[in-house]
C-alpha cells in the first residue's frame, strides 16, 4: 500500500479509503471486523463512513473497532441527512451541523473527526452559514478539515472563496461519484480541486457493481431492487459500455473490479478511491486494484469504451481538434 498527502493538509493516507456504508447493514458485525482487519492487514489507514449509514450503526462498529488505536487512523463522516423527527434535524445550517457532530463523536467514540463532509448541498442555507458552520467545528477542536460531498464545481468553488476571503479553514477534500460509466467530474470538478489542490476521494468506482460483469447486460441485484441505483445506472448504454469493459477485461487478464478502481485511481485529481464490500471474498478484488499496472495506454483504451463528457461550453468541435 503507498500512501499519499491528503490535499494541502500534509496528512498521508492510503492509496484506498475503505467506505463503512455497510458496517451494520449488508454486513454485520463480525462481517465488518473481518473486513477491517483485512483493509488494516493490507495497510489501509483513511476510513468513510456518515452519520446516516445504517442509521448511525456504521459509525458505532468503527468506533469500536478502532478503539486503541484511533490515532493510527484518518476518519472521515458526513451529516445533512434527519437524525431525528424534527424539521431542523437535517441539512447543512450552523445549528444542525453543530447538533449532527456531537451525535458523530459520541458513536466514533472520539473527540473529533479528520474530515468532515457536508453530504449533500442544501438549496435552503447560504453557502456562507454552511461554511460558517464548519468553522465554528474547527475552531472547537471537532472537525480538523472541512470538506463537501456531491457538490457541482461551482458550488465548492464559492466556498473556497468565502473561507479564503474570511480567513476560515478551507475546504481540503471532496468527494463525488465518479466512474467509467459516471464521468461528469470530468469536466469541473476535477480540474477545479487540481486548481485549488483539494483532494478527491471518489465513491461508487465500479459502478454499484456494474462494471463487475455480474449484472450480463440487465439489471438485476439491488441495479434493479434498488430505486436510487436504478436510476443512476439504468441506461442502456451503461450496461452496454460494461458489457464491453468486462470483455476486454477478460482479454487481459484484468479483474473488472480491480481494474475499474485502478482506472479512477489513475486520473492526476484523485487522492484516493472509496472501496467497500459486504463481505471477505468481495473485497479481495478492491484490494488487489493497487497491484494493477494502469498505464496511460490502458486507461486511454479503457475510456474509450464510455461515452466521454462534453467539455462545459459544449463545443464538441474544440474537443475533438484538441484531440487530434
Amino acid at each position: 500500500m503507498k500512501y499519499k498527502i491528503l490535499g494541502r493538509t500534509g496528512v498521508q493516507v492510503s492509496q484506498l479509503c475503505f467506505g463503512t456504508m455497510s458496517f451494520g447493514g449488508d454486513a454485520d458485525e463480525p462481517t465488518s471486523a473481518a473486513m477491517y482487519k483485512a483493509v488494516r492487514d493490507a495497510g489501509i489507514n483513511f476510513f468513510d463512513t456518515a452519520n446516516e449509514y445504517n442509521k448511525g450503526v456504521s459509525e458505532e462498529i468503527l468506533g469500536r473497532l478502532a478503539k486503541g488505536h484511533r490515532d493510527d487512523l484518518v476518519i472521515t463522516t458526513k451529516v445533512n441527512a434527519q437524525i431525528r423527527p424534527d424539521p431542523n434535524a437535517r441539512g447543512t445550517s450552523r445549528r444542525h451541523v453543530v447538533e449532527a457532530i456531537e451525535g458523530c463523536l459520541r458513536r466514533l467514540q472520539t473527540d473529533r473527526v479528520d474530515v468532515l463532509f457536508l453530504h449533500r448541498y442544501d438549496a435552503m442555507t447560504p453557502i456562507e452559514e454552511s461554511m460558517r458552520g464548519l468553522e465554528d467545528l474547527v475552531r472547537a477542536g471537532k472537525v480538523i478539515y472541512p470538506a463537501v460531498s456531491n457538490w457541482s464545481a461551482w458550488q465548492t468553488q464559492r466556498a473556497v472563496d468565502i473561507q479564503e476571503r474570511n480567513n476560515w479553514a478551507r475546504l481540503q477534500v471532496i468527494q463525488p461519484m465518479y466512474s467509467l460509466v459516471k464521468r461528469q467530474a470530468e469536466v469541473e470538478i476535477l480540474p477545479m480541486a487540481e486548481h485549488n489542490g483539494i483532494g478527491v476521494i471518489p465513491y461508487s468506482p465500479a459502478a454499484a457493481g456494474l462494471l463487475s460483469g455480474k449484472y450480463s447486460g440487465q439489471a438485476s441485484g439491488r441495479l434493479k431492487t434498488n430505486k436510487m441505483y436504478e436510476a443512476r445506472y439504468g441506461e442502456e448504454w451503461a450496461f452496454e459500455t460494461a458489457e464491453k469493459y468486462v470483455a476486454l477485461c477478460k482479454a487481459k487478464g484484468l479483474h473488472p473490479v480491480s481494474a475499474a478502481i485502478a482506472w479512477v485511481a489513475a486520473h492526476p485529481a484523485i487522492t484516493a478511491p472509496i472501496v467497500g464490500a459486504r463481505n471477505l471474498d468481495q473485497l479481495q478484488a478492491s484490494l488487489a486494484s493497487v497491484d494493477v499496472a494502469m498505464t496511460p495506454e490502458l486507461r486511454q483504451q479503457i475510456a474509450g469504451l464510455s461515452r466521454t463528457p462534453p467539455p462545459a461550453t459544449d463545443r464538441l468541435e474544440e474537443q475533438k481538434a484538441a484531440a487530434r
